[in-house]
């Protein structure tokens, strides 16, 4: 019995002693209860859509004042034909295109019914699919508005894009490909390189002839290599096990999920630096990289539907802008013309971390 009770005192004084993991274990229940609260949202904000008009006419400014009002909607303006939806909607800048056929009060004061057609982007089928059953809803009180009124009689046509069949694997997997290279990148590289300072021989290599940065790439480089084996695997998997499309560039799309997978092992560096065991260090990766890739990066739940501080706070995990990268050339077709600003957020991100690791191993080394 006293053996066991001076057991427990020598752990309880270990943990006390290891701050850094102490604060981590009492924060990170926290910091899950936070996050999966706000975070988990079955409903749809925030839809942006955009209309065609070819004959704007009293009845499609009343259609539209009806968006306008309606606090789900958000207007972003007016395309000219079909072709620009298309180019709008793989951009990202809108969700939702309502498209009114030409002459639409003049068909409707004839006495002939109106067409007007509804285009949801379903490349998240869940989401597409409430945003396309709250425009409806629009159109059609408006249709049995107008029927009392005059009788006339309104038609909505409904049309998906990107993912017509509603495969929910084509919603996840660009999301996992982002948490499987999260895993192999940070975690692993953060759980390395704090393997070597348990064992003394980080010390050796820091009073070596190598630069701090020359350090940095020579720890980066061969998960780097990894990552990228991980990377084809995950995407032959898609395409041949899931059937994911992939409509865009694949070279594109290996090339973002290098620059995704160098600022995922930036961030594993910088966190093996920051920390003096691999206990600490795995615990960190898991609360800094797994856990915003799983909550905060549309991986799952759409963003538009958090609170706007969750919204701010995922602008910077690395994962929100992957997984619209690898969403957008697979599923969309999407090029660079387009997905040039996340290319770049992603690039300074990695310069940033991989400065600030070089850094944290130079004061290190001093």
């Amino acid at each position: 019995m006293n053996a066991l009770l001076g057991l427990l005192r020598k752990e309880c004084l270990h943990i006390l002693r290891d701050r850094r993991t102490l604060v981590v274990l009492v924060m990170l229940p926290i910091v899950q209860v936070i996050l999966f609260g706000f975070a988990i949202r079955t409903d749809v904000q925030d839809v942006k859509v955009v209309f065609v008009e070819p004959s704007p006419d009293a009845v499609t400014q009343a259609i539209r004042n009806r968006f306008a009002g309606n606090s789900v909607f958000t207007v972003v303006g007016t395309a000219r034909d079909i072709a620009d939806v298309d180019r709008i909607m793989a951009a990202g800048s809108a969700q939702v295109a309502v498209i009114f056929e030409s002459g639409l009060a003049g068909r409707l004061a004839g006495g002939l019914p109106g067409r007007i057609q509804i285009v949801a982007d379903a490349a998240e089928p869940n989401s597409g699919t409430a945003r396309q059953s709250y425009a409806s809803a629009v159109i059609d009180g408006y249709a049995r508005e107008a029927a009392v009124l005059s009788g006339i009689q309104i038609v909505p046509q409904v049309r998906v894009r990107f993912n017509p069949t509603a495969e929910s694997a084509n919603l996840f997997v660009p999301g996992l490909m982002a948490m499987v290279l999260t895993i192999t990148a940070a975690l692993m590289t953060a759980l390395s390189l704090t393997r070597e300072k348990e064992t003394g021989t980080m010390e050796t290599l820091l009073v070596s002839p190598l630069r701090p940065w020359q350090i940095v790439i020579g720890k980066v480089a061969p998960y780097l290599v990894i990552g990228l084996i991980s990377l084809l695997a995950v995407v032959i998997e898609a395409r041949l096990i899931f059937h994911v499309p992939l409509v865009g560039s694949f070279i594109l799309l290996v090339a973002e999920g290098l620059l995704f997978i160098l600022v995922s092992l930036s961030l594993g560096i910088l966190i093996s630096a920051r920390t003096a065991s691999q206990r600490v260090a795995m615990m960190a990766a898991l609360v800094g990289t797994m856990l915003p890739t799983l909550m905060l990066s549309g991986f799952i739940f759409p963003l538009e539907s958090m609170p706007k501080v969750l919204q701010w706070v995922s602008l910077v995990v690395p994962a929100r802008w992957f997984v619209a990268i690898a969403r957008g050339i697979m599923l969309k077709g999407t090029g660079l013309t387009y997905l040039w600003p996340e290319t770049l957020i992603l690039l300074g991100m990695a310069i940033v971390l991989l400065t600030l690791s070089a850094r944290s191993f130079r004061v290190r080394l001093e």
